[in-house]
């Protein structure tokens, strides 16, 4: 057998093989395809929409999402088991851990929260943010929510502040 008709042979195999094997395609999801919700009074403060955009099948275990906060919206304080990469897309943001300073970010950050650290993020009091968040599950679980960031957490706006 020729090298040409080995490649022939070696790509119609892989070809069957993906179509065999339907957990081990590539998979394309196009943009535009998944509904943003609301996200819920529970966890958030102020208007924010969350898109899930990925969830990974088992046995990986990451996932993500796009969420965008009008401004002043917030998470509440919650943690996640094996931490959490931000990278903010678009506006201003605060980001802040437990008993840290409030920290601004901006399109292109990336913000990473270890393991087990409470902390929250959101948009600036007069800008919206959006960023895509990314963590990974620890026994089906990726986030604990806890208790909402209160206004004066959340600190004062840009224009009020000595900063």
């Amino acid at each position: 057998m020729n090298t040409r008709s080995m490649l022939t042979a070696a790509m119609a195999f892989s070809a069957s093989a993906a179509l065999a094997e339907p957990d081990r395609a590539v998979v394309v999801t196009h943009s535009g395809s998944q509904v943003a919700t609301a996200g819920s009074p529970q966890n958030f403060t102020g208007s924010v929409k969350v898109q899930s955009r990925f969830q990974a099948s088992p046995p990986a275990r990451v996932g993500g999402g796009l969420v965008s906060f009008e401004p002043a919206a917030r998470t509440a304080w919650h943690t996640h088991p094996l931490g959490q990469t931000l990278i903010v897309t678009e506006g201003t943001g605060r980001v802040q851990h437990w008993d840290g300073d409030i920290q601004e970010v901006g399109p292109g950050d990336v913000v990473w929260i270890p393991p087990g650290v409470k902390h929250w993020h959101g948009a600036s009091p007069e800008q919206a943010m959006s960023h895509i968040a990314i963590a990974e599950a620890l026994d089906g679980k990726t986030v604990d929510w806890m208790e909402h960031v209160t206004d004066e957490q959340y600190g004062p706006s840009n224009g009020d502040a000595d900063e």
